[in-house]
């Protein structure tokens, strides 16, 4: 009898034995799973190269960009690509059909939020991007008094960021060029042409020059008010220059005026440096907006905080 309660002893201290030890390995394992768990989040940085993917140089957003480079200390490390809209767009696009990580400088009105139902912007705790933008009209002094027609309609267009994008959109769609897509808008719309006109006399063949930027949203605006200016008899020229030479333009007077003014963030280097130059006509176009954008399954990155400095 002894001889077989000490058996069972043994057996009973081997298998409490047995057991606190796969208890402990078990626990080991669990902990050690946890933090591979908790630090195998994906890097951003790494995946994209510590690269933001931008647009070309001296754009509004890309000198914005570079000052959000210098403001988040979690930026610290990463790079602006500066190229074109068309190769930022192209990029954006690779990436969205492989579903891979990518962030982009975005701002509407743009057709890519047209093309792409799921991109978000980056939330900008810092404010470098600013709030809500509006683009403005601008004129040169004494264009009132020599053109006052010309002025008149230029100070009345006013439309939305719906109205800009569905040009930009349907021309980069078609592959038609954003003037005739302009021309047909004019065509398809004439209550809110009505509006930009009312009062505004015809005349003949007076010259009017409109400075503007080279991107789409601007060729847009420029191309409709041009084309309602020539239903009224005027002789139109849209010139595109860079963003400070726009500016200098209208505040020298080379220019007669430009619609492509984005404030109050954008442009605000630009505009501080002539506001004394030339005359405000006010916002053509309000709820435009710029900062980071990244594709929507980009779950884990919703902030310009959450990415990773190098």
């Amino acid at each position: 009898m002894l001889k077989n309660s000490n058996k069972q002893l043994f057996l009973i201290t081997g298998m409490l034995l047995v057991l606190f030890l796969a208890a402990c390995g078990s626990g080991s394992d669990s902990e050690e799973n946890t933090e591979e768990s908790s630090g195998s989040s994906v890097n951003v940085g790494e995946e994209v190269d510590y690269t933001i993917t931008g647009i070309e140089p001296g754009a509004g957003i890309t000198v914005t960009t570079e000052k959000a480079i210098e403001e988040y200390e979690n930026l610290d490390g990463w790079q602006l690509e500066q190229s074109s809209t068309a190769a930022m767009v192209t990029e954006l696009e690779e990436a969205i059909n492989n579903e891979e990580p990518i962030v982009v400088t975005g701002w509407n009105p743009h057709w890519m939020f047209t093309k792409f139902d799921n991109l978000k912007y980056l939330e900008d705790p810092k404010g470098v991007y600013g709030e809500v933008e509006e683009i403005k009209s601008l004129a040169r002094k004494g264009l009132e008094e020599e053109k006052p027609n010309a002025y008149k309609l230029i100070d009345q267009f006013n439309w939305s960021v719906e109205d800009m994008e569905s040009i930009m959109y349907e021309s980069s769609d078609s592959g038609e060029e954003i003037s005739a897509v302009a021309h047909r808008w004019v065509e398809d719309n004439p209550d809110k042409v009505s509006e930009w006109t009312k009062g505004v006399e015809d005349v003949d063949g007076v010259a009017i020059e409109l400075v503007s930027t080279p991107w789409d949203s601007e060729r847009a605006s420029a191309n409709v008010v041009a084309e309602v200016l020539r239903q009224k008899g005027f002789e139109v020229t849209i010139t595109p220059v860079d963003v400070a030479v726009m500016f200098e333009a209208v505040a020298n007077g080379d220019g007669d005026a430009t619609l492509a003014a984005w404030m109050p963030q954008t442009h605000a280097d630009f505009y501080e440096d002539h506001k004394d130059n030339f005359v405000d006509l006010g916002a053509n176009l309000e709820g435009a907006k710029i900062g980071l954008v990244v594709p929507e399954y980009m779950e884990d990155v919703n902030s310009i905080e959450d990415i990773q400095a190098k």
